[in-house]
């Protein structure tokens, strides 16, 4: 295809190579670029920039220095217009397994850094850009890297050590003295004499460091030269790039930036496209004309002046940082304090990598509400140099400019140069403060800048200037406050004073973004709060600009109390560290036998050099056609019509497949694939549209018109449900005792209510898969992103009206899962089968980041009710709970969810009398789905509140009263399955001695009497985690193992790899089994074609049951072989293999395991619904800002029952990922609603996961040292989704800290959170749980 008409030549370099393009669109993205040029290592996440699974790195020469300048980027916010000039650097270009691993790749790999190994690669360009720039990095420097990553899996530890191995203050545990851990004793795998305890059989190396490869900077690749040419004697004439909607041009001066701009006033200026590039994608905007001004120096130029700095606007806020360093470390201190404050908010502003593309000028003049610059700017007295061909003026960066009001915004044609900051003057301070739901790379409830101006020789204030962001439409000012403190003394009754007044003239509006109006109302005092301290803290130091020089001029100043001091600054974040701490392997097993030893994760290599392949890295086929959806916009409404029309004229458009054109089974009655006649919630499907490329058809479902009339009732919160007897279906209940008159016995009897809400998977693969026809035999190949392959192929068996046999389903490995993958993929593949067999076409169907979230449901949330009955010394003689959880608008897993969770509520506890009830609520929400613990992390919260609600009222601690009621001996629980406590009591015991608990607290609570607004608390939580499903038949498993004539061995089981390792695992059993190398040990995929009937790789068993299937399946070869081997005992393992295939032995066998026996009777209550326990205790100390709510948190350990693990790597980093994902459902992530029903958090950026920064401090996780068991495979026990409840620890330390916080101020210590109450107006969310 000829190039549009006028487009220019863009040239950069990928990889060393060199790209010349002329045919490009100003729409495409580098990160739609590269898979195209077979570069499939840097993955689509979140489309936003804020997950960091696209990033990679840049360079630029630097003309000022005369190097090049390497910055990490994500790839899906950068046009590939915008990159004329630059060297690309992505994950393949830094290392390969078929050329050289690179010592970033390795060492992530063998620190076990990667499960799922979706977000690898982005880990992987942070880690190299980082060593580009810093060759020995300190480990704040590595924390700040690695702040714009995600990951879901890990919890982060291991890729932190990993990146630890390259800092210059790195070092072990310290207390052997010698830089390694205590533990490890180099070159002695086994006890040393004389030893005892758990030490002596316990190892904590699962890193060899000895291992590593060592780097080198000076071989990496140079820059190249032909670019450095370019950038020294740059083209000054325009270049342009045309596409079919959007013309980009990047003048190449300034005097032609103004031009284009007098031309063109609507026209956007885009550098970093960090603002314009999120906010246009879900709304469909389109500017026709883009104007880049990458190329004009005087944006970018920075000047000092006597009176102050001048940051050109094209700077990035990278470059603003670096700018800022320079002049605070070469100014003295009294000018610098507006530079001080913007740098300290720079450190927490996004990450890194969209503050190496988001420019200055951009983040002033999009004048976000929750801009954390624009307050101290304002406050800061900047000024803003505005340019046009009309001439020059200067703008106050004022109330007026943060209001939005036209007066003090852009004129037609005026483009802003640059920023002005004044110095700061002689007793003049400046403050920055923030508070957001996280500590790194989330946007701000509130920001605030303030300044004060102290007149000389007193107190007096003589200037004071406050702002805020994030309190409503735009950042606001308080100057009528401002004005009437003036005059006033620096005291205490003048800070009261200032509270009452800006309370009084700053208002937040009720349905404000964000909502949380009374929170957000206590920060707006509390950071004036900290700035007084902070201002009295200088003048009381001496150290003030203009500060009095002696004693007597200090003493007039209020002394500033110790206990103040927590309130002064932001609590830290640093680079966690810790022991992980498993069973040692028996001296005498042989080396070459695998089981039991911390083995790299099979495709850890490949995962770090982006080799890889996930579903959507797979080739596109011969006229692959690409599938969007198109889903409801309400919440419950007939649908009148859906007319195609306008869709189907689209440029590319094939297509639109609707509920008609399905052969088969449209799902069930209650559960369509594609809705018919009636929606049930926003995000239903309605119908699919199918066209060239991916962005054709999302084009093409804003057009297909459909239209409504909407029904009632409108269902969407438990209470809602509730009130309306909206069930999906009957209640499901256990009783044991008598309740009632254990109740009438008790000393005392309390009641309480728990409320949960959901949590998102957020895998940071999204659901996607590719369906390929095969012309002429009507099979399909179907190659999916599932946790249940078999799944997958039955409903598109049915969807189509064709045998089982006829289709297959393809599984090399998943992106993360969390049960979020096991039936949804089966829905989305049949619904692209549709298309596929209609078009006769391959169909690709790969949902975004928002439409994943909108469309899928997640955890169930749970309203909980508990009665309990209690004597004064903790013992519980009754409890009663009755559970409630939001199912959504169909049956889905609601009703398992519901009975796991009602089986699970007693967790370790011996109770006597019980009562437990469950019903799911039918709502107008997507129905909710499997998620890790299923129930269990929601319903176990319900009863450790209720425990530490007895505490409370007996004047005990919390663990006394979990010891007094704790399963003592071998017993039976509520629903009659007997089972030994004995490794629950031991996990508790060595869990609480470890933390020493006892000596944590007392320092905790010593810490507490000095500090009123820090405040610790310290929290340990038991667990009794079944594992299984609770029906035999989904406990079986197959397995087929194949010996080839040179003896390698190829095994194929029923599991699908999803980060957990189970095909690491796997190969070590038939290591073990036929005493064969792992070497030569190989799986390929997961496929219905070679192993048919599996179950979803779920429920934590599923290294368990496949395990047995392999491990059966090399029984059955060894067995064969025998007499081969006992005939030749001397030969190696190629003889016997070669001896027979010539006496025509079958060297290919199928294995299987008949599974765990597993019922319940639901009538009688009773059964035995689990094979078998995992047993853990985690004890986590955090602190509280008592002024922000901010927390962090100090330590957790944790031991686990492991039983004899068949991986400690793989099954350490299952409890760490597995504990911080439960740690961000009790404490960071939230999901929230319209009072329309549809999802507002749909992306990292408004649902925040746990990051680096929030691993605490000191991770230490003890795998309980073996326990023997003949029912499970080599004893060993499968720990996927029992750590996540563990998290809870970190919670109820949170709540022991308000508490404390609370006792000191005289308050009720059993405080319950209030709910917003909106008023008359109307409410940003709604509560759903």
């Amino acid at each position: 295809m000829p190039p549009p008409p006028g487009s220019d030549e863009l040239v950069f370099f990928v990889n060393g190579r060199k790209v010349t393009e002329r045919d490009i669109d100003p729409e495409v993205t580098l990160l739609t670029f590269l898979p195209a040029v077979g570069l499939t290592g840097t993955k689509s996440a979140c489309g936003g920039g804020g997950c960091g699974a696209c990033t990679v790195m840049l360079s630029r020469h630097d003309p000022a220095s005369g190097k090049p300048r390497h910055v990490s980027i994500p790839a899906c916010l950068v046009p590939l217009c915008s990159l004329h000039g630059a060297a690309i650097t992505t994950v393949e270009g830094v290392g390969s397994i078929r050329t050289r691993v690179h010592p970033v790749q390795e060492r992530i790999a063998r620190s076990h850094g990667t499960q799922c190994g979706f977000c690898t690669p982005g880990m992987v360009m942070s880690l190299y850009t980082l060593l580009r720039n810093h060759p020995q990095p300190s480990e704040e420097q590595l924390a700040d890297a690695l702040a714009g990553n995600l990951c879901r899996c890990t919890g982060y530890r291991p890729i932190l050590e990993s990146g630890r191995t390259f800092c210059s203050d790195s070092h072990g545990c310290g207390q052997s003295g010698a830089g390694w851990c205590c533990l490890d004793r180099p070159g002695d795998d086994s006890s040393p004499p004389g030893s005892s305890g758990l030490q002596a059989h316990v190892c904590s190396e699962l890193l060899p460091k000895a291992e590593f490869q060592p780097w080198d900077p000076s071989q990496e690749p140079i820059f190249p030269p032909e670019l450095t040419r370019m950038a020294e004697s740059p083209e000054r004439r325009s270049l342009t790039f045309r596409g079919d909607r959007v013309t980009w041009v990047s003048p190449g001066g300034l005097r032609e930036l103004l031009e284009l701009k007098a031309q063109h006033p609507e026209a956007p200026l885009v550098l970093g496209n960090t603002a314009l590039g999120p906010a246009s994608k879900p709304h469909g905007r389109v500017h026709p004309l883009l104007i880049s001004p990458a190329r004009v120096p005087e944006l970018s130029a920075v000047t000092e002046s006597r009176d102050g700095l001048t940051i050109g606007a094209g700077c990035s806020l990278a470059q603003l940082q670096d700018v800022l360093a320079k002049s605070i470390s070469e100014l003295p201190e009294e000018k610098t304090q507006t530079l001080r404050a913007l740098a300290t908010a720079l450190r927490k502003l996004a990450g890194q990598q969209v503050r190496n593309l988001a420019s200055l000028g951009g983040h002033v003049m999009s004048r976000q509400s929750s801009s954390d610059l624009n307050p101290i700017l304002a406050v800061g007295r900047a000024a803003l140099h505005l340019l046009s061909e009309g001439g020059a003026r200067l703008m106050p960066l004022d109330e007026l400019f943060l209001a939005g009001t036209a007066s003090a915004g852009l004129r037609p044609g005026e483009i802003l140069e640059s920023v002005h900051v004044p110095y700061s003057r002689k007793r003049e301070f400046v403050s920055g403060f923030r508070q957001a739901q996280a500590p790194q790379n989330a946007m701000p409830h509130v920001s605030a800048g303030m300044r004060v101006l102290l007149a000389e020789g007193t107190n007096a204030i003589e200037d004071l200037s406050i702002a805020y962001g994030g309190l409503g439409a735009t950042a606001v000012m308080a100057p009528r406050s401002c004005q009437q403190l003036l005059g006033k003394p620096w005291t205490e009754e003048t800070l009261d004073e200032a509270c009452r007044l800006v309370l009084g003239e700053v208002a937040i509006p009720g349905p404000a973004p964000g909502g949380r109006v009374e929170f957000r109302r206590t920060l707006l005092v509390s950071f004036l709060f900290r700035f007084y301290l902070q201002v009295l803290r200088e003048l009381r130091r001496g150290r003030a600009p203009g500060a009095p020089s002696t004693l007597s001029d200090i003493w007039r100043y209020p002394r500033l109390p110790d206990q103040s001091l927590g309130a002064l600054e932001d609590l830290p974040v640093t680079v966690p560290q810790g022991m992980q701490t498993y069973q040692r392997v028996d001296p005498q097993q042989p080396s070459q036998d695998p089981v039991g030893r911390p083995v790299m994760h099979l495709s850890g290599l490949k995962h770090a050099t982006g080799e890889a392949v996930f579903c959507d890295d797979l080739p596109r086929v011969d006229r692959e056609l690409s599938m969007a959806l198109v889903t409801s916009t309400r919440p419950h409404a007939r649908i009148v019509s859906v007319d195609p029309a306008e869709a189907l004229r689209l440029p590319g458009v094939a297509d639109v497949i609707t509920a008609k054109d399905i052969p088969g089974t449209n799902g069930t009655e209650d559960d369509r694939l594609l809705a018919v006649d009636e929606v049930l919630c926003v995000g239903q499907v309605i119908c699919a549209v199918v066209a060239e490329t991916d962005e054709q058809a999302k084009r093409a479902t804003e057009r297909v018109r459909v239209t409504y009339e909407d029904l009632e009732p409108v269902v969407f919160s438990i209470q809602d449900a509730m009130r309306q007897n909206s069930f999906l279906c009957p209640e499901k209940k256990l009783e044991q005792g008598n309740v009632e008159e254990a109740f009438e016995k008790a000393d005392r009897v309390i009641e309480g209510e728990v409320h949960v809400g959901g949590q998102e998977h957020f895998y940071m693969e999204t659901q996607r898969v590719l369906v390929i026809p095969k012309a002429g035999d009507g099979e399909l190949d179907i190659y999916a992103s599932t946790q249940d392959p078999a799944h997958v192929q039955k409903t598109v068996s049915l969807t189509l009206n064709v045998p089982h046999n006829q289709v297959t389903c393809h599984v090399k490995r998943v992106g993360g899962g969390f049960g979020g993958k096991v039936g949804k993929p089966a829905a989305l593949g049949a619904i692209a089968a549709v298309g596929a067999i209609k078009t006769g076409r391959a169909v690709r169907l790969v949902l975004d980041r928002e439409d994943d979230m909108l469309i899928t449901g997640g955890r169930h949330p749970l309203f909980g009710k508990y009665k309990v009955g209690f004597k004064d010394s903790g013992r519980i003689k009754a409890l009663d709970i009755e559970c409630y959880i939001n199912g959504g608008c169909t049956l889905g897993d609601s009703e398992l969810v519901t009975e796991f969770l009602i089986l699970k509520l007693e967790n370790a506890y011996k109770i006597r009398n019980l009562r437990f009830r469950g019903r799911a609520c039918r709502t107008n929400l997507p129905s909710n789905t499997a998620f890790r613990g299923f129930g269990f992390p929601q319903g176990a919260l319900v009863t450790e509140a209720c425990i530490t609600a007895v505490a409370a009222k007996c004047g005990l601690p919390p663990e006394k009263v979990r010891e007094k009621n704790m399963y003592k001996t071998v017993d039976k629980t509520i629903y009659k399955q007997a089972f030994s406590p004995e490794p629950l009591r031991q996990c508790w015991a060595e869990c609480l001695e470890r933390a020493d608990l006892p000596g944590r607290r007392a320092r905790a609570d010593a810490f507490n009497q000095q500090n009123p607004w820090r405040k610790r608390g310290v929290a340990a939580v038991p667990m009794k985690f079944s594992v299984g499903f609770a029906a035999t038949s989904y406990h079986q498993a197959a397995a087929l193992v194949h010996v080839y004539t040179d003896g390698s061995v190829l095994v194929a089981h029923g599991g699908s790899e999803l980060g957990q390792g189970i095909h690491t695992k796997m190969l070590q059993v038939a290591s073990r089994e036929l005493r064969v190398p792992m070497s030569r040990l190989h799986t390929q995929e997961t496929s219905t074609a070679t192993v048919p009937n599996t179950v979803a790789t779920a429920a934590s068993i599923g290294a368990d049951a496949n395990g047995k299937a392999v491990q059966n399946a090399c029984q059955t070869l060894l067995k064969r072989l025998e007499p081969i081997i006992k005939k030749n005992a001397e030969g190696t393992w190629e003889d016997w293999i070669e001896a027979a295939f010539e006496q025509r032995i079958s060297l290919s066998a199928t294995g299987y395991f008949r599974g765990y026996k597993a019922f319940m009777d639901w009538e009688k209550g009773e059964g035995e619904p689990f094979p078998y326990y995992v047993f853990g205790a985690a004890c986590s100390e955090v602190e509280i800002d008592c002024l922000t709510g901010a927390h962090r948190k100090l330590r957790t350990d944790i031991v686990m029952d492991a039983g004899c693990s068949l991986n400690p790597a793989l099954d350490v980093g299952q409890v760490e990922g597995a504990f911080l994902q439960g740690a961000g459902l009790y404490t960071s992530e939230e999901l929230h609603y319209s009072p329309e029903g549809a999802l507002l958090s749909r992306g990292p950026a408004e649902y925040k996961i746990p990051t680096a920064a929030d691993v605490p401090e000191e991770l230490n996780v003890t795998l309980l040292p073996s326990s023997q068991t003949q029912l499970t495979l080599y004893s060993s026990k499968g720990l996927g989704e029992s750590g996540m409840f563990l998290g809870s620890s970190v919670f109820f330390a949170i709540s022991d800290a308000v508490t404390a916080a609370r006792r000191d101020r005289g308050l009720a210590e059993d405080c319950t959170i209030p709910r917003e109450d909106p008023g008359t107006a109307k409410p940003w969310s709604i509560p759903i749980a």
